[in-house]
């Protein structure tokens, strides 16, 4: 019952091969130096992707782009298809249309119970200002919210 954004996180695997996932456990952790983190099941496909790479970037989705929570959390599917991006200087891809981007160091991360959390440090981050997030909240979307 705690209403959240919805992030894309993106990454290139070792083979250059694109991955993403939709996350909705992203979190700021330090100002100085500028930390966030994230996690992920230790189950997950793109484990390996993430856990070798050294870079990501988080994608904090827009209230239009609830169909891309959905691919980017969809199995078995390509989840780039028909997605407008740029590549961050890192390699990972940056969503068109995303409300803010940041790039991110895989600086660390901790296994605890069933997830990873991994702790990246922002090397740059982009915003559009007046737009609105998608929202999480009790198993459903929210896009029309007063901002």
């Amino acid at each position: 019952m705690f209403a959240t954004g919805v992030t894309v996180v993106t990454a290139r695997d070792a083979h250059g091969k694109f991955v993403g996932l939709t996350a909705n456990s992203f979190n700021s952790v330090s100002l100085t130096p500028p930390l966030v983190l994230w996690s992920l099941a230790r189950s997950a496909g793109s484990m390996a992707a993430f856990c070798a790479g050294s870079h990501y970037a988080i994608n904090i989705l827009s209230a239009d782009q609830q169909e891309l929570a959905v691919q980017f959390s969809a199995r078995g599917r390509d989840r780039f298809a028909g997605v407008a991006f740029t590549q961050g200087s890192g390699g990972a891809p940056l969503l068109d249309g995303a409300v803010a981007t940041f790039e991110c160091f895989n600086r660390s991360r901790y296994d605890e119970g069933d997830h990873v959390i991994f702790v990246g440090e922002v090397e740059r981050c982009n915003h559009r200002p007046g737009a609105s997030p998608l929202l999480f909240h009790g198993g459903r979307f929210y896009a029309e919210h007063p901002l």
